[in-house]
């Protein structure tokens, strides 16, 4: 970034409000072209709102938007795609069963005679997969075929198609391999230098160094600071987020670990895990790492009992499970899982705080086969005011949470039916830098207060940090278990990259 470069988007005075929630009051903020600008701030913070109020997706209560000097007020998202800015949500927006191509081409058909002319866009499609270094990419193949980090990049293709001025990139490499990540961070970069103004959003604070080289936070939807990177600490930017530094997660060790609850042995699925053998401890945090694809989540499904085993035991206490054993065997015997998909497997997010919580454990709330109102009532709050869930009314839309509470519910419905094993997927995926801390507090007051948890986990830092033990899966197959204390982040990358691949870190 030049101070001599023009400023692409401007944002003054900003608010939206729904309801009596201000959900943004009075921001602003400016960036140049050609600057990659980072928007940080917690799951709540009014990120979200801002940005689907830039995207045309929402309109302003008060405030004006600025690009390129003129006044900017999209109709709507393609209004705002036409005017230049175009946002690339978390959840891509694309059509599997469509080629390439018909992805790129959609809504900018071009035709004559009322007939669609195929190859019309060809010459500007294979202009944009140049640009973005994927032109071998052949357009006649089914998106639904590429990687997850192919996939982003045809989303960015699409924007660039529509003369993006201003690109939103929503924590775009939160399904990304690490090569990916890096290869997304390059693209971005390079897009900068083309003039492009890039709003870029993360809760990973070493990828906003990577690839940002300014700054806004957001805490209570208002500006808190603004700067450029390089002056700014991460605790600065913590505090910032926060309001207050952080507390640092407690440390747990178990030293007095108790007997043994969980023991998987030779395990197989259809076709991950294979051969994969741990035990599990109460009191114990077991952390498994490794490859995107490796087969870590295949791992906890098989062994809840999601996917099928095809070989080997797993047996908790002196119970072991057949093949034909399904969840319902799991949660009797005291296994509950937390997907990694909390919003398509994890929660029912239309429904309210107090069904999600009970879902696992009705007869908890019933009264001669009819479920109390005031039972029901009386075991969310107990878990709202435990597990401190920030929420309006036990009745609030899980949907209407943020994602760190989210995530806390989900954890709730576990200890609501009181599992002795906690199966957790990416727990911290998605949520912001103190739900993270609170969530790793909890999972290791669960573990003191003597569960059993394994742990899959993406970011290596907080797994050497969080966990007591870590192993490494490779292409489905279980390495040996280590205390964390024995493991670096240079040792679990060698190990996990021994075979082909790249650790989602």
């Amino acid at each position: 970034m030049t101070s001599t470069a023009p400023i692409r988007l401007s944002i003054e005075g900003v608010t939206k409000s729904f309801g009596a929630t201000q959900a943004i009051r009075g921001v602003s903020l400016n960036i140049n072209a050609g600057e990659v600008h980072a928007l940080i701030g917690e799951n709540g913070a009014g990120k979200s709102t801002l940005m689907k109020v830039l995207s045309g997706a929402l309109q302003p209560d008060s405030g004006t938007l600025f690009v390129d000097g003129e006044t900017y007020s999209p109709r709507g998202p393609s209004d705002a795609r036409r005017r230049g800015v175009a946002m690339i949500y978390q959840e891509l927006n694309l059509a599997p069963h469509l080629t390439v191509e018909q992805n790129l081409s959609l809504g900018r058909e071009q035709s004559q005679f009322g007939f669609v002319l195929r190859d019309a866009m060809r010459p500007q499609i294979y202009d944009v997969l140049r640009r973005l270094g994927i032109a071998d990419l052949e357009p006649d193949t089914l998106v639904g075929s590429l990687s997850q980090g192919a996939k982003q990049l045809i989303e960015i293709a699409r924007a660039l198609l529509d003369g993006a001025k201003v690109l939103i990139m929503d924590e775009p490499t939160s399904s990304l391999s690490r090569s990916d990540s890096l290869r997304l961070f390059e693209i971005t970069k390079a897009l900068a230098r083309e003039g492009c103004a890039v709003v870029y959003i993360s809760h990973f604070m070493d990828e906003l160094r990577e690839v940002a080289e300014s700054y806004t936070v957001l805490r209570d939807g208002a500006t808190v600071g603004s700067g450029l990177m390089k002056d700014v600490t991460d605790n600065e930017l913590v505090t910032l987020m926060a309001g207050r530094p952080v507390e640092r997660a407690s440390s747990h060790l178990a030293e007095n670990r108790g007997e043994e609850l969980l023991c998987v042995s030779d395990l197989s699925g259809e076709r991950f895990p294979q051969g994969a053998s741990l035990v599990l401890h109460r009191g114990e945090i077991l952390g498994i790492v490794g490859l995107v694809g490796a087969g870590r989540t295949e791992l906890l499904r098989t062994v809840f009992g999601l996917e099928r085993i095809r070989a080997g035991t797993v047996r908790v206490g002196a119970h072991g499970f057949r093949s034909s054993d399904g969840v319902d065997s799991r949660w009797k015997l005291g296994i509950g899982m937390v997907s990694e998909d909390r919003k398509g497997e994890g929660l029912m997010l239309d429904l309210p705080i107090s069904n999600n919580l009970v879902l696992s454990r009705v007869d908890s709330v019933a009264v001669n086969g009819w479920i109390s109102r005031s039972a029901l009532v009386e075991k969310t709050m107990k878990w709202i005011q435990s597990l401190d869930i920030r929420a309006s009314s036990v009745d609030a839309p899980v949907g209407s949470l943020s994602g760190g509470n989210q995530q806390k519910v989900a954890l709730a419905r576990l200890l609501h039916h009181d599992v002795d094993v906690l199966l957790l997927d990416e727990p911290t995926r998605g949520i912001d830098v103190r739900s993270k801390a609170t969530i790793w507090n909890l999972i290791r007051d669960l573990a003191a207060s003597g569960k059993a948890i394994l742990v899959v986990g993406s970011h290596l830092p907080e797994m050497l940090a969080g966990c007591d033990a870590l192993m490494v899966m490779q292409r489905g197959r279980l390495g040996e278990k280590k205390a964390a204390s024995a493991w670096t982040e240079h040792s679990l990358l060698v190990e996990a990259t021994a075979g082909s691949g790249d650790i989602h870190a």
